[in-house]
């Protein structure tokens, strides 16, 4: 048995490395400036974080690959688990900034244009974190120019993910593959709440499941206000309409399933499937905020002038921000939620079927 060796603290961190890895510009040039080394080491950590989230967001999709993921089993908590952890990372990039604003626009003056032109627009990885979650080539803002400045390696790392499946494609899989609809066991007792016609098993022409998302869109439309009656035509385009749009990342089957999963996120079987919806609306929020966060620091810092590597700074981060939500058509879907009280009651099948009872 071969016998482990002794790792030493600084060995096992590569400290060595890591703490000569600030090299100043402005030292470089003799025009020693103090806060060039708080701006080195925050963006060195940025990209630190972001070699992790890459880290976690493989990881997790490995696991959606599989052709089956049982929705109450240690895959899918790991899921979660790993996807949450993203949400923690993405908070900490947030707070990150409130660091960087110790920094005066004229503490950055000092060095600003030794930097040229050199620009957080060139962090590969972050795009890679964009790509690999699902934002796509033509949701992107700033099409023209956004890998126009990085190094041919690394657009063609952004490529390759570009032509992977995203984890938001998986998503779309997983949630298509929610079996309780097919299931006609679990509709066998189930009553319509419109007095719709029987279902196939008494002579009537439509599935128990269908007559379920007809008797739940009477529920919403009744429930709508004057000015709200537009929204029955959004229910029907995302419940009902099944021709492709560039546009779209779930289809109409995978939209339901996930509007199911809120909707009845009580039933312990589909906990975990809610928590990782929930999850990925959280990370959409932090990345908004971490945006809106750089964009507000950006303001502050150089108003209206460009950014170091050609953009036109705050326009193009505003432009980001109000552009690049991947999980957008998991978030509509709140629009179309109901009170509890007017919930289809669920037959006993599926009842037991989602763990509720024995």
């Amino acid at each position: 048995m071969q016998q482990q060796k002794q790792v030493h603290y600084s060995d096992y961190l590569q400290l060595d490395k890591i703490l000569n890895a600030q090299t100043l510009e402005s030292d470089l040039l003799q025009q020693h400036a103090h806060d060039e080394m708080l701006f080195i080491v925050i963006h060195q950590a940025y990209e630190l974080w972001f070699k992790q989230l890459l880290f976690e967001i493989d990881s997790v999709a490995v696991i959606m690959q599989k052709p089956a993921v049982n929705d109450n089993s240690p895959e899918l908590q790991t899921v979660v688990h790993r996807l949450n952890r993203v949400v923690t990372i993405l908070k900490v990039l947030v707070h990150q900034i409130d660091i960087m604003e110790t920094m005066t626009p004229m503490d950055f003056l000092d060095f600003r244009d030794m930097l040229r032109p050199a620009s957080g627009f060139q962090s590969w990885q972050f795009k890679l974190v964009e790509a690999k979650l699902g934002l796509k080539y033509q949701q992107r803002h700033g099409q023209e120019y956004y890998i126009s400045q990085l190094r041919q390696q690394q657009i063609d790392l952004i490529r390759q993910a570009e032509k992977e499946r995203s984890f938001i494609e998986l998503l779309n899989a997983w949630l298509e593959r929610m079996p309780f609809f097919e299931e006609e066991e679990n509709w066998k007792n189930y009553k319509s709440v419109a007095g719709l016609p029987p279902t196939p098993s008494n002579g009537g022409g439509a599935t128990s499941s269908e007559i379920f998302w007809v008797d739940y869109r009477y529920i919403y439309a009744s429930g709508l206000a004057e000015a709200e009656q537009n929204n029955i035509q959004f229910f029907d385009g995302m419940f009902a309409d099944e021709s492709a749009s560039p546009e779209r990342q779930l289809s109409p089957k995978a939209c339901r399933a996930a509007l199911f999963i809120m909707l009845y996120r009580g039933y312990p079987i589909l906990q975990l499937p809610f928590q990782l919806l929930n999850g990925l609306l959280e990370i959409d929020e932090q990345l908004s905020t971490w945006r809106y966060r750089h964009m507000s620091m950006v303001q502050r810092m150089i108003g209206t002038r460009i950014g170091t590597g050609g953009s036109t700074g705050r326009d193009y981060l505003k432009g980001a921000l109000d552009k690049h939500y991947i999980f957008a058509e998991i978030s509509r879907l709140t629009s179309f939620l109901i009170e509890r009280r007017k919930l289809p009651v669920l037959s006993h099948e599926m009842e037991n079927r989602l763990g509720f009872v024995g």
